[in-house]
């Protein structure tokens, strides 16, 4: 997808971000620019403390930069809105998936989907019958009726992201969601976010792994605080990495 003004849905613009941390000021972001557009898959990769989460947060309306703007579909989040306006924002717009996922630990499967609903001023019926139906689109509707903690990591993640687009959220972030799960269970869950970015729901994912970039269409990777590379064929840079580790370790 070509980056066209129309189609821009977050601006990224010159942000910069600074820790005061007992005598010092830290660095943590600096100079960061880029847009995210209706439709994409878009990964933002790097090794740990980077920067990647740091960002996140920004673009979650949960920390403010120190500079630069944010603009979201066409709104300054930061200028234009206080702290409840974004969280209101948030609830409307964003659907996350975090790395460990939090649960009401006393509501069964289905409740924890419904009460997200019930947040959003869903009544009780038609909270049901969306809860159900996210759960059948991740596969997960025979476990309705269990607690979440007594599933595995993998069904677990996939619960969290039927409670994050049950919304129909107009963007799903995915901080580090298969960083707590094995091989197989990691590659059903990027194939059930990619089903969902085909059907047209675009989505922002941090990690550090590479080999989740072929299910990007773009991906960025960042570095010491910066953006050092935009990815416009995650497939090709992923087998020219693996050729030159290869290479390294043969």
């Amino acid at each position: 997808m070509t980056t066209n003004e129309t189609q821009a849905v977050i601006k990224v613009q010159n942000i910069s971000k600074t820790f005061h941390v007992k005598s010092q000021d830290v660095q943590v972001l600096s100079n960061i620019s880029l847009t995210v557009n209706k439709g994409d898959f878009l990964i933002l990769f790097g090794h740990s403390g980077c920067g990647k989460s740091t960002l996140l947060h920004i673009l979650l309306g949960l920390e403010p930069p120190s500079t630069g703007k944010l603009i979201f579909f066409g709104k300054s989040l930061y200028e234009n809105m206080d702290e409840d306006e974004r969280t209101e924002f948030r609830k409307t717009h964003i659907g996350m998936v975090y790395q460990q996922p939090n649960w009401i630990k006393s509501l069964s499967v289905l409740d924890n989907i419904v009460f997200a609903l019930r947040l959003n001023g869903i009544k009780a019926n038609e909270a049901v019958q969306k809860a159900n139906s996210v759960l059948r689109t991740v596969g997960m509707e025979e476990w309705s009726d269990y607690v979440p903690t007594e599933l595995s990591s993998g069904q677990q993640q996939k619960i969290a992201l039927a409670r994050a687009i049950v919304t129909n959220p107009d963007i799903l972030i995915a901080d580090e969601p298969t960083g707590n799960l094995d091989f197989e269970s990691g590659q059903d869950l990027m194939n059930l976010l990619s089903k969902l970015n085909k059907e047209g729901k675009t989505i922002i994912m941090v990690t550090h792994d590479l080999e989740y970039l072929p299910f990007a269409n773009r991906a960025i990777q960042m570095f010491n605080g910066k953006v050092i590379q935009e990815v416009e064929d995650p497939k090709t840079f992923v087998k020219t990495e693996n050729k030159l580790l290869k290479r390294v370790t043969s």
